[in-house]
């Protein structure tokens, strides 16, 4: 027992005698079941908190915890988002191809990005076998500010943790091993929600990724989930939310991680269009390169405000029934 300890117990028990108490001394746990003493004059350094781009999410993808993600995912989640989206899902058959091939392909999902809602949205509509296979780059600064937010981001969402405001390594680094490893991703390259309703430009990330790994980019246009729980609004409203994928996309031969971003968004603004429209006329709009931009028209803000109210829920309209022939029979 250390000096400051040895002068403790008989100070306590001087106390309970003046206090008519019966004093039993109670054993402590020492070293090694608690810290090591530290020596006079010795500074211990402080330990850095692994936060942020160094949060560890291995832990987060292991059998136990995917178990536990999967049955969070197909529960509370799902019900959820059902409940306040009521989703539609079309495209599913683009991917049929990829689907089929055995081991699975690991690919990205490369989507827009208006809501919190977002990601678990597009985790339930994710057709199998990437549903309980794919991680979330989420912002690093954001859910991973802290270990709370970090420990649920990585348990429930599947989260790894990316630098949004400047080039990271290790951010990099890690989305690449687990794309080698049979891993998809899910990503949103805007880098975070749209703060006014209207789509941001795209970032390299995804670009850069798949041409590092080879894997195929899934376009995914969201539509709705802004109007649900868009950015600044403190509690969500019902709506409906509508989700298309689009075919995949490889990089060309010799095309560089800057043109392919832009060919990524391209294809994010002409499945915006089929959602809004119909796939025929979206079809000939993109071969012409006319898709309407996500990112709305180059105006002042009170203008960009009046024209997001004109076209504010155009994707959420139902399509008009095709006419049928008569029945004659």
């Amino acid at each position: 027992m250390s000096p400051e300890r040895a002068g403790v117990a008989p100070g306590r028990a001087v106390q309970a005698l003046r206090a008519g108490r019966r004093w039993v001394p109670r054993p402590r746990a020492t070293f090694p079941w608690t810290a090591p003493p530290v020596p006079r004059g010795v500074e211990v350094p402080a330990q850095p908190r692994k936060v942020g781009a160094d949060f560890e999410t291995e832990w987060a993808r292991s059998d136990a915890a995917r178990f536990a993600r999967a049955l969070l995912l197909e529960g509370p989640l799902r019900l959820g988002v059902q409940a306040l989206a009521r989703p539609e899902v079309h495209g599913r058959d683009r991917l049929a191809d990829l689907r089929a091939v055995r081991p699975v392909t690991p690919v990205i999902f490369a989507a827009n990005h208006h809501s919190h809602l977002d990601t678990p949205l597009l985790l339930t509509a994710l057709p199998e076998p990437w549903r309980h296979r794919t991680v979330v780059g989420a912002a690093a600064d954001y859910f991973f500010g802290t270990r709370v937010t970090g420990t649920l981001s990585a348990l429930a969402l599947n989260a790894i943790p990316i630098e949004r405001t400047r080039v990271n390594r290790r951010s990099a680094d890690l989305a690449g091993s687990l794309v080698d490893d049979g891993w998809s991703l899910l990503i949103f390259p805007e880098g975070g929600r749209s703060p006014d309703g209207w789509g941001q430009p795209f970032r390299g990330g995804a670009a850069f990724l798949s041409v590092r790994t080879g894997a195929p980019v899934i376009p995914v246009h969201i539509e709705g989930t802004g109007a649900i729980l868009g950015k600044g609004m403190n509690r969500p409203k019902r709506g409906r939310a509508v989700v298309t994928f689009g075919a995949p996309l490889r990089p060309d031969a010799g095309e560089d991680a800057r043109r392919f971003t832009v060919r990524i968004e391209r294809a994010v603004n002409a499945l915006g269009d089929e959602s809004s429209s119909d796939w025929w006329t979206a079809r000939q709009r993109a071969a012409r390169q006319e898709s309407p931009v996500l990112s709305g028209p180059d105006l002042g803000s009170w203008r960009r405000a009046w024209a997001l109210g004109d076209s504010r829920g155009r994707g959420l309209r139902r399509r008009p029934a095709r006419p049928r022939w008569p029945d004659l029979g």
